[in-house]
């Protein structure tokens, strides 16, 4: 069984690799992290082709008997990968999320400037008060975003919620950035389906957010779960007193 949709495999010269060891070989425990060279005997990957997202390539790796020395385990630690890998995992979400919201700045750009100048009927379809609640949703989402992920940057750098909010802003900045390409392609109408232009193929990329660093409905799972988490330590009760 490969591992799937490996970021810049096609051109790494070293992998970061999470594999079992040792005795405890359940749930998250007994993994570590290991450093494999891309040209070990056993390392086979191929190019993956995605939707969009053409410049990040992608692949999946086999791991045909593929041995390595102790040397080779990060942190020469045995059983610390799982805490490694989420570590990881949730400064990226918050990395996401800044990626959404450029993406989205970007999209408000084309669409009031297409609004502006594209006309129907002798004038500039911004005149028409729907393509105006467009481009209000999509500026709004980008308003909102941006005071999240600022938000949950500094708190990550604080150290006083790695958690809650990267998971809470990733989650709602991957699918503000999908809606509001797609609402682009509507401002457009049909020039905003063709190859060639800059929505087209934001309404491509956007949606491998809404899978990057875990899926939207993954981070509603673990806002939900920490909400609670926070609310049980706090003895919170019900009815209230």
């Amino acid at each position: 069984m490969p591992k799937q949709f490996i970021a810049n495999a096609p051109l790494a010269d070293l992998f970061v690799v999470f594999a079992r060891t040792g005795k405890e070989n359940y749930g998250t425990k007994g993994i570590s992290v290991f450093l494999v060279e891309a040209d070990l005997p056993g390392v086979i990957g191929s190019k993956g082709h995605k939707t969009g997202q053409a410049g990040a390539w992608t692949a999946e790796v086999f791991f045909d008997n593929v041995r390595v020395g102790m040397a080779a385990l990060i942190g020469g630690q045995e059983g610390a990968g799982f805490g490694a890998a989420m570590k990881s995992l949730i400064r990226g979400r918050v990395h996401i999320a800044a990626l959404c919201v450029g993406m989205a700045e970007r999209i408000v750009e084309e669409s009031v400037a297409y609004a502006a100048a594209g006309r129907q009927g002798g004038r500039p379809i911004g005149e028409f008060q729907l393509v105006r609640a467009m481009l209000a949703e999509i500026q709004t989402g980008v308003f909102a975003g941006r005071v999240m992920v600022v938000d949950a940057a500094e708190k990550y750098d604080s150290g006083e919620d790695r958690k809650l909010r990267p998971s809470a802003t990733a989650s709602y900045c991957s699918e503000m950035v999908s809606r509001a390409a797609d609402l682009a392609v509507q401002i457009h109408g049909d020039m905003g389906y063709m190859r060639g232009t800059a929505v087209e193929r934001c309404f491509r990329d956007a949606g491998l957010f809404r899978v990057f660093e875990g899926t939207s409905e993954i981070q509603k799972m673990i806002t939900g779960r920490a909400l609670l988490k926070d609310a049980q330590q706090k003895g919170a009760k019900w009815p209230w007193p």
